[in-house]
């Protein structure tokens, strides 16, 4: 795992952002499930998304027992040679909230976007732009670059 001198040197646009042992990703846009979806011999069919909007103050409530995807700001580039793995902050965790992720594999480039669950009894409350989960670094051997469906230019 890479530690803070190496993740400023990779991930200079974080500077504000990086740990000793990760970068801290922010909370853009919520968004919440409006159909139906599959994945059915590797066919995608993602379900249709509604944006949630903040209220007066940029405050998302999230409500119980309920399941968002949740965007990053900004876009990240993974180097080739490198992964990352994503973590939620022990905060959220500790407020009932969980968030979902995946591997972010070498040569990725675009936004990255995660499934927030409040599965707690009561709403929650998060405003645009909080922490919300922890890149970690981890170089990789051998790696080949990611190609898949989710790359942006």
């Amino acid at each position: 795992m890479l530690g803070e001198d190496k993740l400023r040197e990779l991930f200079p646009e974080y500077e504000d952002s990086i740990q000793p042992s990760g970068i801290d990703l922010k909370l853009d846009n919520v968004y919440e499930q409006v159909s139906d979806g599959s994945l059915i011999d590797n066919q995608k069919n993602l379900p249709e998304i509604r944006e949630v909007e903040p209220d007066e103050d940029d405050i998302f409530t999230l409500e119980p027992k309920t399941a968002y995807s949740v965007t990053i700001r900004g876009k990240i580039k993974i180097p080739e040679g490198y992964t990352m793995l994503y973590l939620p902050r022990s905060t959220l965790l500790r407020s009932f909230i969980s968030v979902h992720t995946a591997v972010g594999d070498p040569g990725f480039y675009g936004t990255l976007q995660f499934m927030v669950i409040n599965n707690g009894e009561y709403p929650y409350k998060i405003k645009k732009f909080e922490r919300v989960v922890q890149a970690v670094v981890f170089s990789v051997d051998g790696s080949g670059s990611y190609t898949g469906s989710y790359q942006e230019e």
